[in-house]
């Protein structure tokens, strides 16, 4: 969230991935600016600074990496097979959007791919045609998936790539991340893989350009095998308790903040799954009660969701 500390400043978290340890503070915008671009340059000479991450916490959210370019595989999308990855993929976007609005505070990105695949329709002649297509540089507020096209359809003309589109989430039919040379989710394109022989499958893998390894393998969590813990919450959101604390006492009136839409600094964490972030904001005065613009209190993000470790804490 912005730093209402002063004008031109935002609110920041130094921290190392591998202990997931963070520091809030308020850094000037121009002091960010010059940091970015130093560390942007200095990992040229020095990769082991790809390491370090400075998290920016915003209202708006930046760019990410874009995927462009990735070649469409078709698949039978009323397949038994499909529809089941489809299932699972609704299910389990919730972990990607946990990381993806942890990777939209970093400065130096984690995520070399993030993007979420749609269900696009249209009426032509007196039938309904289907698509799915991929977006990225997506946001999401708990109802709708907001982002930009980045494949060409293949019959519809009510959109075209590079335009931005707002989908109601129930049209998810897939979601990927990638970091350190891993694949997350990708549950259609895992379903497509599982019925390639392996020429195929390097062939598929060789076009996106990433290795998808075992299609019956799927991973949604970042070390979800090394740190099961992991897939009840992200490490950034348990290891920063008593920074945020600090940084709340410091800053009361980001408890109480709304954005154009109505959301909060509670909304926002229920909604992206960090219950000791959910936690110190209650116990720092946050109303539970808050509702958005339409209508939503942070419990019915969390229920909607299904952040059954959320729930309680918010009722």
């Amino acid at each position: 969230m912005a730093c209402p500390s002063g004008p031109g400043y935002s609110l920041q978290v130094l921290a190392l991935p591998s202990s997931g340890c963070g520091l809030f503070v308020a850094i000037p915008h121009a002091t960010l600016v010059f940091i970015k671009t130093f560390i942007k340059s200095a990992i040229t000479f020095f990769p082991f600074l790809q390491k370090i991450y400075i998290y920016v916490i915003r209202n708006n959210y930046s760019k990410i990496a874009v995927m462009e370019n990735t070649p469409i595989f078709f698949a039978d999308g009323e397949s038994p097979k499909m529809i089941e990855a489809f299932k699972k993929a609704q299910e389990t976007f919730k972990y990607f959007w946990r990381e993806l609005s942890w990777e939209y505070r970093r400065i130096v990105p984690a995520l070399d791919v993030a993007c979420v695949k749609l269900a696009f329709t249209q009426e032509i002649n007196n039938e309904t045609v289907v698509e799915h297509m991929w977006i990225n540089e997506i946001n999401f507020d708990g109802e709708k998936i907001k982002g930009i096209l980045v494949n060409d359809p293949n019959e519809l003309t009510n959109v075209t790539n590079g335009e931005y589109v707002e989908i109601p989430a129930n049209q998810i039919s897939d979601w990927l991340f990638v970091t350190q040379d891993k694949t997350y989710g990708g549950f259609t394109i895992q379903a497509m893989r599982s019925e390639m022989d392996e020429t195929e499958r390097e062939e598929h893998d060789a076009a996106w350009g990433l290795n998808f390894g075992d299609y019956n393998d799927i991973l949604i969590a970042y070390e979800q095998k090394e740190k099961p813990e992991n897939l009840i919450e992200h490490p950034m959101s348990r290891n920063m308790k008593e920074s945020l604390v600090d940084f709340v006492k410091a800053n009361p009136n980001e408890i109480t903040a709304q954005d154009e839409f109505g959301y909060t600094f509670l909304h926002r964490e229920a909604i992206a799954g960090n219950s000791t972030i959910v936690e110190v904001l209650l116990e720092s005065g946050a109303d539970k009660n808050a509702k958005t613009h339409n209508n939503k209190t942070p419990l019915d993000f969390a229920e909607q969701l299904k952040w059954e470790h959320i729930i309680p804490i918010l009722k």
